[in-house]
């Protein structure tokens, strides 16, 4: 089971670059497509959330929006 999950939507392409750099880094995750379930978009939005992609660990340590390389680069270790 994988320690992170990605909140996505249909047509984002902020969340296909974030999907396709976590591959190319071997990086395992959890897609949630709120398209698909959107039962996630209340909870995202009750936290702050406006925008997808949200990345987050399982223990809450790291949260990102957006694609940010940068920070990305940080979970490929």
């Amino acid at each position: 089971m994988s320690t992170i999950t990605l909140y996505t939507k249909n047509n984002c392409p902020q969340c296909l670059m974030t999907k396709k750099f976590l591959a190319q880094k071997n990086v395992e995750f959890n897609e949630i497509n709120i398209d698909k379930e959107p039962q996630y978009i209340d909870s995202l939005k009750k936290e702050g959330f406006q925008s997808v992609p949200v990345l987050k660990t399982i223990d809450e340590d790291i949260t990102i929006v957006g694609f940010r390389p940068d920070q990305l680069r940080t979970l490929a270790v």
